[in-house]
């Protein structure tokens, strides 16, 4: 035995047992509950549209759209009452005997059966049941040719079963709340709801869905979904829409800069893409430049394109259970092939258009081929700022990492060194970056690219985010405006508002720019302290504390103590997304507040002067 295995084999005594009696056999529903990330993605709080209460109701609604696509069904109507979900389908219903199973007993089902679902985006028995489970309480009620069967479960334990007749059409019903152990502090947001169901309606044209009454009701598909995020006459030809059983695309360019796009299969939102994303994109390179005789660069091409594309297909295979990427290899080649056919076949037909198209192209291919003039003048900007030694501390893990913290990772992009220094010093470095600016960010409105490259601040903040050739290279998952709550703080936000949304507006619109929301006062007496955010929830708690209370305006980040900052920066962290629905009315909003100054606005400032 050599001196390390001899080491080796000594056991420190205090190091954890690892026995039998360690390992342990969970029931698939009580995993569900330890690990419902695995299930369901982030937990949040109901102020993302991929938080898990959202994930929850999808899967849901994913079953009654699965009706509508064997058409068996063609309402779904949905309510939200106090944290409650209630959605009820006109479908087949859930054979009468297996009701319980279906929605407890994992890998139950009839997705099973390609012949019942033949283009189904449930998971194959896994999908209620991780609801039922997530849920504190959770109602399933199937109508069936006259009769019912009704069973109601808490945290997953069945409490009552009923039966019998009953004069309702076809059939389920789902009403759950979701858990608030697990989701301790979430809020239902209508408008992401209404988001999804909008999705849900634009993808199965024809669909009536109701939520507290209200209907969403497409009647032609992905054109539709195309036009309303279009501005009004922002489209430089007539939207190009295919459709058939198994495919369905509708694209358009704007003279906006970057692209965005939609996918779906089987009527599930992918918002990460993946595989039929990919063959489409690669299909109208093909086409465009088989047809023109060109070679034209792919993002030539792509930039101020808004696209969507639809299929349906068996056996569809996802990154992870929420559904959000494609993984199929196999359908990549009839995708490519239908789409650039589609495709030529419209450039024949609409030769006028098609030449708008051409041009649109051209015209990118000048403004990258400029911005790489201004690229190759910034080189001794480039090399000065990696030689000199940058006050941003970084965090260790990033967007890119495949470790548990690359979808948490932010960058606090915040207002001096004093704000910047308890930031640092309350931050946790595994995931949280800080960026402390040098004063006022330039104002980049109405300016072109290169004002980026001549400012010294901005370009450093450009590479350090690594969105200088691709916003998808983002380094951090949040970017977070960290200033003071006064007149100075304000007006650095909107710089930097008008930077992100002047030249990288596809941040914005995809959720990762946020807001971060510090407490205005702090309310004390010897026993309890409170930080409010309001003067309202001031004057509550002053009111509460009576006499004894001292009351603290916190004018800068900097007058916070690092310890106190850390409380507001770990869990319970407040973070206000910067939200746009679409691009309307961006350049109007930009110059009013941030161009020359006219009477307009300085009446606006006088009415709302605080």
């Amino acid at each position: 035995m050599t001196d390390e295995t001899a080491e080796d084999s000594v056991i420190p005594e205090n190091l954890t047992q690892y026995t039998e009696d360690q390992i342990r056999t969970l029931d698939p529903l009580t995993h569900i509950r330890e690990r419902p990330g695995m299930y369901v993605g982030r937990m949040g709080d109901g102020s993302h549209s991929d938080d898990g209460i959202y994930v929850m109701f999808k899967e849901v609604v994913d079953n009654a759209v699965d009706e509508f696509i064997m058409h068996a069904g063609r309402r779904i109507d949905i309510r939200i009452d106090d944290g409650t979900f209630t959605i009820r389908d006109y479908g087949r219903g859930i054979p009468l005997a297996k009701v319980v199973d279906c929605v407890s007993k994992i890998n139950t089902g009839g997705k099973f059966d390609t012949d019942a679902f033949q283009f189904s985006v449930g998971m194959n028995g896994v999908g209620t049941k991780a609801v039922n489970a997530l849920s504190e309480y959770f109602k399933v009620v199937s109508y069936r040719d006259g009769k019912f069967k009704e069973a109601e479960f808490h945290r997953s334990v069945l409490t009552s079963e009923k039966d019998g007749a009953t004069d309702e059409r076809n059939g389920t019903l789902v009403i759950f709340t979701p858990d608030r152990e697990l989701f301790p502090k979430f809020v239902i947001h209508t408008e992401e709801v209404e988001k999804r169901l909008w999705l849900y309606a634009w993808l199965n044209s024809g669909l009536s869905l109701y939520l507290n009454n209200q209907r969403y009701y497409s009647k032609n598909g992905l054109l539709d979904l195309i036009s309303d995020k279009l501005e009004d006459d922002a489209n430089l030809y007539p939207v190009i829409h295919f459709k058939d059983t198994m495919l369905e695309f509708a694209l358009c360019h704007t003279a906006d800069t970057g692209e965005k796009y939609y996918s779906f299969v089987n009527g599930q939102y992918t918002s990460d893409g993946g595989t039929h994303l990919s063959a489409f994109k690669g299909a109208l390179t093909r086409a465009v430049n088989e047809h023109f005789g060109k070679n034209f660069d792919a993002k030539d091409l792509r930039d101020g394109i808004i696209g969507a594309i639809a299929v349906r297909i068996k056996n569809p295979q996802f990154e992870s259970q929420t559904k959000n990427k494609l993984c199929n290899t196999d359908i990549k080649s009839w995708i490519e092939t239908a789409v650039k056919n589609a495709m030529i076949d419209w450039f024949l037909k609409h030769p006028d258009d098609a030449q708008q198209l051409l041009e649109k192209i051209q015209r990118n291919q000048d403004v990258r081929k400029e911005i790489q003039q201004i690229q190759n003048k910034s080189k001794p900007m480039a090399k000065r700022l990696s030689l000199r030694n940058s006050k941003l501390k970084d965090s260790k893990h990033h967007l890119g990492d495949k470790s548990k913290f690359a979808d948490e990772t932010m960058i606090f992009l915040t207002e001096g060194d004093s704000a910047g220094s308890s930031l640092v010093e309350s931050r946790d470095p595994d995931y949280q970056a800080v960026f402390p600016l040098r004063g006022k960010p330039f104002n980049t409105w109405g300016k072109k690219l290169d004002a980026v490259y001549t400012n010294e601040e901005l370009y450093y903040i450009m590479r350090t985010l690594n969105i200088e050739d691709d916003t998808e290279n983002l380094r951090y998952a949040k970017i977070v405006i960290a200033t003071d709550a006064d007149v100075d703080g304000l007006h650095i936000r909107n710089l930097l508002l008008t930077f992100f949304l002047q030249y990288f507006e596809s941040l914005v619109m995809s959720g990762h720019v946020f807001i971060f929301e510090t407490p205005l006062f702090r309310v004390r007496d010897k026993k309890r302290t409170f930080y409010c955010y309001s003067e309202e929830e001031r004057d509550q708690r002053a009111k509460e504390l009576g006499k004894s209370a001292e009351i603290t305006r916190f004018k800068g980040l900097g007058e916070i103590s690092p310890k106190e900052f850390k409380q507001f920066i770990g869990k319970d962290i407040r973070l206000e997304k910067v939200t746009i629905e679409n691009t309307k009315g961006i350049p109007e909003m930009l110059r009013f507040y941030m161009g020359t100054n006219d009477e307009s606005r300085w009446a606006h400032i006088q009415d709302n002067l605080v």
